[in-house]
């Protein structure tokens, strides 16, 4: 099963990477761009086959290493 975890800074939280991309957009004549937030995304395999069980392993990694929840907020989805 192959859980996917998307760590985003928490809106309030100074993001000098979207900055620079949104700066570099504008740069190569993209116009319009307001804002850009940067983040990460993790696709983990796990062997775990119930799908309510496999989330939760993944918040439970999400919460204790993938994310800094001071500063990131995360969401997780699974997929069979």
């Amino acid at each position: 099963m192959k859980a996917t975890v998307t760590v985003m800074l928490k809106s309030g939280v100074l993001d000098p990477q979207g900055k620079a991309i949104a700066h570099a957009l504008g740069t190569l004549g993209f116009t319009g761009v307001n804002d850009v937030r940067a983040g990460k995304v993790l696709e983990i395999e796990l062997s775990e086959t119930d799908p309510e069980k496999a989330k939760a392993t993944a918040e439970e990694m999400a919460r204790k290493l993938l994310a800094n929840t001071v500063i990131e907020s995360f969401q997780v989805s699974v997929a069979g």
